[in-house]
């Protein structure tokens, strides 16, 4: 059995969106048991992480490690067409992830107690997210 679905998330600017219920409705409406759940998001400048859902901090400790990683108006970057967050970005999706994929077990997404799935926007600005859900099993 194969389900695909597509949805939209509105970010805020820079930050995570926990995404984790959406996903795990996608995965009950799909009637798929067992099986696997892969999240893609269609976007060069946001990413997919699976974190700690429970503390807030993680995801600030995670803006401030990324912030040392790949700074915003880095000289060394070429790529700024749409503003000094452009390139880096671009860098912290491919540092992180555009899919990912967590297994299904009695319809239910077999994440552990604290894990969540999370759309991480690296831009500055609002933006329109979408994220693709293909459940196969």
């Amino acid at each position: 059995m194969l389900a695909q679905q597509t949805f939209h998330i509105a970010t805020r600017g820079r930050g995570l969106t926990e995404i984790t219920r959406q996903v795990a409705q996608v995965v009950a409406n799909s009637g798929v048991h067992t099986g696997l759940c892969n999240v893609f998001i269609q976007h060069t400048s946001a990413s997919l992480i699976i974190s700690e859902n429970a503390d807030p901090e993680v995801g600030r400790d995670l803006e401030r490690f990324f912030a040392r990683l790949a700074s915003d108006g880095d000289p060394l970057f070429e790529h700024d067409a749409e503003g000094p967050d452009d390139m880096p970005a671009h860098i912290r999706t491919i540092l992180t992830n555009c899919s990912l994929t967590i297994p299904v077990g009695e319809g239910q997404l077999l994440l552990g107690t604290w894990q969540g799935i999370f759309l991480w926007e690296h831009r500055h600005v609002a933006h329109k997210r979408t994220i693709v859900v293909t459940i196969n099993g």
